[in-house]
């Protein structure tokens, strides 16, 4: 993620694989072959490669501005929920999330790891939560972020291809909650 500044062709490039990546997999998904999008891109797909060396890369960037603003809006309501309402919350924010590109949830965690700042920003929030919900007593202490993201994934790929998910999300969600809880 770091190194030294891009030149401006290399930048002009980088942008234009980000929105190119954007687009293709909104409409095709995360599956979609490299070379459809460095051919909307506009660059060949050793430009693509040596930009995102994997597709999990060109996902994590593609979709980092999505994570940042997706953590903030969990932080910002860190007030107005209790401790297991807010990784409700959260969880379901983040199935949510990766059914943005349909076949994302297969790849959540390598994704998540790859250190984009919305990445690290997604990671750091859920791993702070789930931190605040062990401590006050709600959530096994044997649970990890780790843990979180499987779940995550596992009710992405269940959910990823109806037309409304969003109660059978939150059904899902509870189930494991339920799961996961102090008796």
């Amino acid at each position: 993620m770091g190194g030294s500044p891009l030149r401006a062709d290399a930048k002009r490039n980088r942008e234009r694989i980000l929105s190119a990546a954007e687009e293709v997999f909104v409409e095709q998904g995360a599956n979609v072959a490299l070379e459809e999008v460095a051919k909307r891109a506009g660059v060949g797909i050793a430009t693509l490669y040596r930009r995102f060396p994997t597709r999990e890369e060109l996902l994590a960037a593609a979709y980092s501005a999505r994570f940042e603003t997706f953590a903030e809006t969990s932080l910002s309501r860190d007030a107005e929920l209790d401790p297991l309402s807010a990784i409700r919350a959260y969880l379901e924010g983040l199935v949510q999330h990766s059914n943005v590109y349909r076949g994302l949830a297969a790849s959540l965690g390598t994704v998540l790891a790859v250190g984009t700042p919305g990445c690290v920003a997604t990671s750091n929030e859920g791993a702070r939560l789930l931190d605040r919900a062990q401590k006050a007593g709600v959530v096994r202490p044997d649970i990890s972020f780790d843990d979180l993201v499987c779940v995550a994934m596992a009710i992405s790929l269940a959910t990823e291809k109806q037309e409304s998910p969003k109660a059978h999300i939150a059904h899902l969600v509870g189930v494991f909650l339920d799961g996961i809880g102090i008796r």
